[in-house]
């Protein structure tokens, strides 16, 4: 599937790593479960941070809320301890439930000593509102689609209409999962900053395509119904930002490096409405913390401060890019009740032939 990059559009200045995705940082691997089946258009989504043991090796971490209408799961320990200690998984919001409750299985399967010999293990669900194209209240996604979105993961992972993004909304036009990323150097030092976007938020009108209001040119083009463009009239639905780096960061640092994700968002024309949930979950793949040590002291490295405007740009960047993935992959989608979601690519060509 073309990505923008394929069109000759290139996103900020920074330099991509080799699969421009959040799989860039050595380690991350991301697996999908698709339910594609008339009126039932979604799935599940699932990133490892790294493929060993999660619970026993976590991964630093924090979360950002930018606008808090979502019903995640797992950010409340996040923020207390700055740990992950589970794959993140995404899905639709009805159906966070059942895929918790599917990851938890996974996890006493893979760690027989949890709530035997140590504690309890937190789950990490995100999600968005995918109604519009899919019977979200039939709850499709089951315990048997978790376990297949965990062990189909991979580097070179599909993008678009796949697992949480299969029923997704972006800019009233088809969104869901996208990704890219950015190199960092750092004198003699090299990291990668990765990002994966669950897209489904922002009005048609307001959409921009690296700086240019590609938005407002696809609404005079009236391809879309007037009923549509009635569900449109808001800024609203949900976007959830995974943040991943093989950069030695603090869950403090991580966080400051979160907050900027607005900025990326704002670059395709988001105005982070009142009924949009924008949840970013960053992690460091560098310093992995051990589920019980014997030490007193432990020691992690951490970035000089006044060297993270790098990984803010790369951010920035990177968000910006994988928002604009994410609907460019996607394909038009018939959904529930014969809705209609139209994707960017279909507008694209004649975009560009015209603004030559």
């Amino acid at each position: 599937m073309k990505r923008i990059r394929d069109y000759g559009i290139r996103i900020g200045k920074g330099r991509p790593g080799p699969h421009n995705k959040i799989t860039d940082v050595l380690g991350v691997t991301v697996g999908h479960a698709t339910i594609k089946e008339g009126d039932v258009q979604t799935g599940v989504t699932a990133i490892y941070p790294h493929k060993g043991n999660l619970f026993k090796e976590k991964v630093v971490a924090s979360s950002h809320v930018i606008n808090g209408f979502g019903k995640t799961q797992g950010l409340l320990q996040v923020q207390e301890l700055g740990a992950i200690e589970t794959p993140i998984l995404l899905t639709n919001t009805l159906n966070i439930g059942i895929v918790c409750d599917g990851l938890i299985e996974y996890m006493l399967e893979e760690n027989k000593e949890i709530g035997v010999t140590t504690g309890t293990v937190n789950p990490i669900i995100g999600e968005c509102n995918d109604g519009y194209l899919n019977d979200i209240r039939g709850r499709h996604v089951q315990k048997h689609h978790v376990f297949e979105a965990l062990e189909k993961d991979t580097v070179d992972f599909d993008e678009g209409s796949v697992g949480a993004g299969t029923g997704m909304t972006a800019y009233g036009l088809k969104g869901g999962i996208g990704s890219a990323s950015r190199r960092i150097r750092l004198s003699d030092r090299e990291y990668t900053v990765g990002v994966l976007v669950l897209s489904n938020f922002g009005k048609l009108e307001n959409l921009l395509l690296d700086g240019r209001k590609i938005g407002k040119w696809i609404d005079q083009k009236q391809k879309i119904g007037e009923t549509q463009k009635q569900q449109e009239t808001e800024d609203k639905g949900s976007v959830i930002i995974v943040l991943a780096t093989d950069a030695p960061l603090s869950d403090r640092q991580l966080n400051r490096i979160s907050k900027r994700v607005t900025v990326g968002l704002a670059r395709t024309g988001s105005e982070i409405g009142h009924g949009s949930g924008d949840i970013v979950i960053a992690f460091s793949t560098k310093n992995l913390i051990a589920h019980e040590s014997a030490k007193i002291v432990t020691k992690i490295e951490c970035l000089a401060e006044e060297k993270l405007n790098e990984f803010f740009s790369g951010t920035i960047e990177a968000v910006e890019e994988s928002v604009i993935n994410s609907m460019i992959t996607a394909e038009t989608t018939v959904g529930r009740n014969q809705h209609c979601r139209v994707s960017l690519r279909e507008y694209l060509d004649e975009y560009e032939n015209e603004h030559k």
